[in-house]
């Protein structure tokens, strides 16, 4: 049965901070094993001193392929395995298509750069961890592992400014299902979320009063989400066999308005 408590080890990228943090810690206070994957400017160091020994840091781009496969190579090399990725590794960017007051278009870069991080990075994390993933021996149920990714709202409801950041939260929502047929036989299960309004560093960065009229944008609980509400959603889909192929939206009900 495929069980935190069974010694399970997940792999989460943007583990040091945000939404991916709260899984780490989720995983290692449910008795499973976590490896951190973030950049080496981030927390992950500290934080993984502070968990113990059921977790590693791992320093990495994710849209690097060396970084990756260095990271999927700690969490054999420490905890001898692999059975859950988790991809909340994500950058946005908030820029009109055509700002018409300076005459001035989106930046190209910055566009394929959220593109890039976003849908290439959590791909990238996808097809190395599922290498290793392939190795585990099969539950009763044929099951061997499982992967987590994050989209957004803004795959559905996608705001004023957020071409770039819809887009590639669009991709993520539009790869799961290819892929998680492409990992059937191999009895890898492929699920995403798409979490609404979080209290993240993604939203840290906004005045207060920003941040209390996009929570009362919510229809109920009508506050930001609790990273620890995501990781939940987390433990419950990798403990739970049957759920695959799906987008969860995790959002207190919010339809996003222009």
């Amino acid at each position: 049965q495929f069980n935190l408590k069974n010694g399970m080890v997940g792999l989460v990228t943007g583990g040091a901070s945000g939404l991916g943090r709260a899984t780490v810690e989720r995983l290692v206070q449910n008795g499973a094993s976590a490896v951190i994957l973030d950049l080496p400017s981030s927390d992950g160091p500290a934080l993984a001193a502070s968990l113990g020994e059921r977790c590693a840091f791992a320093p990495a781009d994710v849209t690097s392929e060396a970084d990756v496969q260095s990271a999927v190579a700690l969490a054999r090399e420490k905890f001898g395995r692999l059975d859950l990725a988790v991809n909340c590794a994500g950058i946005a960017v908030a820029v009109k298509t055509y700002n018409f007051k300076k005459d001035q278009p989106h930046s190209l870069e910055d566009f394929q750069r959220v593109i890039n991080v976003n849908i290439a990075g959590t791909f990238n994390v996808i097809r190395l961890a599922v290498g290793e993933m392939g190795k585990n021996e099969p539950d009763v149920d044929g099951h061997r592992g499982c992967i987590i990714n994050t989209a957004s709202v803004a795959a559905f409801d996608g705001q004023v400014g957020q071409a770039a950041y819809s887009a590639s939260k669009g991709g993520i929502v539009g790869m799961t299902l290819p892929i998680a047929r492409d990992l059937a036989p191999m009895g890898i299960r492929v699920v995403t979320i798409a979490p609404g309004l979080f209290s993240t560093p993604l939203l840290a960065g906004l005045p207060e009063k920003v941040r209390s009229f996009l929570a009362r944008q919510v229809p109920f609980p009508s506050r930001l989400g609790d990273p620890a509400e995501f990781a939940h959603l987390v433990t419950s889909v990798a403990e739970n066999p049957m759920i695959n192929g799906e987008v969860i939206r995790l959002d207190g009900a919010i339809r996003m308005q222009p």
